[in-house]
C-alpha cells in the first residue's frame, strides 16, 4: 500500500512540475511553417467550419487611420449567430466557462452574444522568425517561473505542460512601446458606477524589440508605469514595474505615494493584496491577467478546447460608458463572443503556499498566447471570481491587445470592474518610439512626483 501511495504520489508531482525536456525537435518545429501558425496555433479551421482557417490575421490599418485614434468596428455590418442565457445554457455547456456560467445563473438577463469567428491575431515577422529558433532552443528554469535559451519571440511555441504555456502569455506580442490614457470603472452590486482611477499607463515590451538579439538584453521584458490624475484624492500617484525573464533579473516594483512625497519598493504590488486601483475589487496579481509571480500556485496543462470568449471588441471599446457599464454585467448587447480554440491550464495551491485564490482556470487564446478568460476558487471550493478581457484588435500594430479593456467579477459580492478603458476618450492605444530607459527608473518616477 506505502509503494503504491508513493508511486501515485510521484506520477502527480511528474504530471504537475514543469518538464525538464522542453525545447521541441526540428521535425516538430518545422510544423510552424506547415500545419500549424508562426506561433503555434493549428492553422486549419475546425471541422465544422465555425473556426475558420488562420489567414494571416489583420496586419493593415483601416483607411484613415492615424496612431492613437480609437480603432474601429472592423465587422460592423454583422450580426451575432445565438444568443446563449440561462434558459439555454446547458444546450452549449461544454463550450462555456465556470464563470459564464455563473453569471448567466446569477443574472437572468445576462447573456453572450455569439458572432462569427475572425482569427485576427497577428505580429511582426521578426516575432515569428524568433518564434521558430525558440522552439527548439527555449527550456524552463526556475521550477517552471522562467525561460533560458530563447529571445524576441514565443518560447514554446508548440508546448508541453502549463508553465510553458503561461510564459507564452507573459511573452506575447502586444507592440514594443504603447501609451494609453485610461480610466478604471467600478460597478457596485448596488448599481452604482463610479470611477476608482484614471491616468495614464505606458508598457515598453523590451522583449518585443526587434533589434533584441543584438541588443545588451538585460533581461527584463517589460517595463510599465501607471502614473494616476484623477480622482483628485489619488492624483499623482504612480506604480513603476520591471518585470525580469528569470531569478538572475528580479522583479522591480516601486511607488510614488503623493502622502509621503517620495518613491518606495513595494513588494506587496502583487500576489492576492487588493488592487486599489479598482478599489479593491480585483487583486493586484489579476491585474492584465496575470500580473508578476505565479510560484504559490502549480500548473497543470489541461489540453486545447473550443469555447466561445470576448474576442474583436473594438466596437465595445467604442461604446459611451453609460451604455457599457451598466448594473451586474456589461452590457450584452456591446460585447462580442466568438467560438475560438484555447489552451487550458489549471492553478492549484503548491502545498505550504497561501493565498486567497486557492484554484483557479485559465483560457488562453491559441492564435495570440493571451489569457482571455479565467476563474477563481476561494479555500472552500466556491467560485469566487471571473475575469475578463475584451480583445481589442489592432491591425496597425499589428496585433491583439488583450492587456486593455480588461476586468473582473466578484461572484459572492456582485461587484465588479472594467480597467485600462479609454471609452470616450480622444486617445486610445498609441504606438510610441522606444523610450529612454530612464523613463521607467524610479529616480524618474520621484522627479515626476515633485514636479
Amino acid at each position: 500500500m506505502y509503494r503504491k501511495s508513493l508511486l501515485t504520489t510521484v506520477i502527480a508531482g511528474l504530471f504537475l512540475a514543469p518538464l525538464a525536456q522542453a525545447a521541441v525537435s526540428a521535425d516538430e518545429a518545422a510544423k510552424l511553417k506547415t500545419t500549424l501558425t508562426p506561433l503555434g496555433a493549428e492553422k486549419a479551421g475546425n471541422k465544422d467550419g465555425s473556426i475558420p482557417s488562420w489567414e494571416g490575421g489583420l496586419t493593415k490599418a483601416p483607411a484613415g487611420y492615424k496612431n492613437g485614434d480609437p480603432r474601429p468596428d472592423l465587422f460592423p455590418g454583422e450580426k451575432p449567430l445565438l444568443s446563449i442565457n440561462a434558459k439555454n445554457m446547458a444546450q452549449y455547456d461544454a463550450k462555456l466557462t465556470d464563470g459564464v456560467k455563473a453569471l448567466m445563473k446569477k443574472y437572468p438577463d445576462f447573456r453572450i452574444e455569439v458572432y462569427p469567428t475572425h482569427r485576427t491575431a497577428a505580429a511582426p515577422k521578426y516575432y515569428y522568425d524568433e518564434t521558430f529558433k525558440n522552439a527548439t532552443q527555449a527550456k524552463l528554469v526556475d521550477n517552471g517561473q522562467g525561460v533560458e535559451g530563447a529571445l524576441g519571440g514565443i518560447p514554446f511555441p508548440i508546448p508541453k505542460d502549463g508553465y510553458e504555456v503561461i510564459l507564452n502569455h507573459r511573452l506575447a506580442f502586444t507592440g514594443v512601446t504603447v501609451q494609453s490614457p485610461l480610466r478604471v470603472w467600478v460597478m457596485t452590486s448596488d448599481g452604482k458606477r463610479t470611477m476608482a482611477s484614471g491616468g495614464t499607463q505606458t508598457f515598453q515590451r523590451v522583449w518585443a524589440e526587434p533589434n533584441l538579439a543584438t541588443s545588451k538584453f538585460d533581461g527584463y521584458y517589460s517595463l510599465g508605469k501607471f502614473t494616476v490624475s484623477e480622482p483628485g484624492s489619488k492624483a499623482g500617484e504612480a506604480i513603476l514595474a520591471h518585470d525580469g525573464i528569470n531569478a538572475s533579473t528580479p522583479r522591480g516594483l516601486w511607488q510614488y505615494l503623493v502622502g509621503q512625497r517620495r518613491v518606495r519598493k513595494s513588494p506587496s504590488v502583487g500576489y492576492d493584496t487588493p488592487d486599489s486601483v479598482t478599489s479593491g475589487i480585483g487583486l493586484f496579481d489579476e491585474a492584465f491577467n496575470l500580473f508578476g509571480p505565479i510560484d504559490k500556485h502549480e500548473l497543470k496543462l489541461v489540453g486545447k478546447k473550443e469555447i466561445y470568449i470576448p474576442y474583436n471588441n473594438n466596437r465595445a471599446a467604442l461604446a459611451k460608458v453609460a451604455d457599457l457599464v451598466t448594473p451586474n454585467t456589461l452590457n450584452p448587447s456591446q460585447v462580442r463572443w466568438e467560438l475560438h480554440r484555447v489552451w487550458e491550464v489549471e492553478a492549484t495551491l503548491a502545498p505550504g503556499k497561501r493565498h486567497v485564490v486557492a484554484k483557479r482556470k485559465y483560457y488562453i487564446d491559441e492564435d495570440s498566447w493571451q489569457i482571455i478568460l479565467f476563474d477563481g476558487w476561494d479555500a472552500k471550493g466556491d467560485l469566487w471570481r471571473t475575469n475578463y478581457t475584451l480583445a481589442l484588435v489592432a491591425p496597425d500594430i499589428p496585433a491583439v491587445l488583450g492587456n486593455f479593456f480588461w476586468g473582473g467579477y466578484d461572484l459572492q459580492t456582485g461587484a465588479y470592474y472594467l480597467n485600462m478603458a479609454t471609452n470616450e476618450l480622444p486617445v486610445q492605444v498609441k504606438v510610441l518610439p522606444t523610450l529612454e530607459r530612464s523613463f521607467f527608473s524610479p529616480e524618474e518616477l520621484a522627479n515626476e512626483g515633485t514636479r
